[in-house]
């Protein structure tokens, strides 16, 4: 299981074991992460899980759809590396991956 770590806006970290195929949001819900709250349960129309993926990381996360990139417009903070976690779909390739969320989720 890919190990995920999230890293608060205060720098704190906390590390998960998530299960291939669960979004990066499931994984911090599942587990009680602070800051991704994903009040609609995934359907990407809250923007309540949003985060940043950390740089060294983008390349290997799926692009954002169309669908997300509007709901990305209505976030606080936004950054490039801005996305919604629960449209963030966990591989093996993820180990390690590195998780901030904004300091407006908290």
């Amino acid at each position: 299981m890919p190990l995920i770590i999230y890293k608060s806006h205060d720098g704190s970290t906390q590390e998960v074991h998530a299960e291939t195929g669960t979004s990066i949001m499931q994984a911090a819900v599942d587990n009680g992460i602070d800051g991704i709250l994903g009040e609609c349960g995934g359907c990407c129309s809250c923007a309540t899980c949003h985060c940043y993926i950390d740089p060294a990381w983008v390349a290997k996360v799926s692009p954002a759809d169309s669908t997300e990139t509007d709901m990305l417009d209505c976030v606080l903070e936004p950054q490039e590396t801005s996305r919604l976690s629960c449209q963030v779909i966990i591989t093996d390739e993820m180990d390690g991956i590195v998780i901030a969320m904004p300091e407006s989720q908290y």
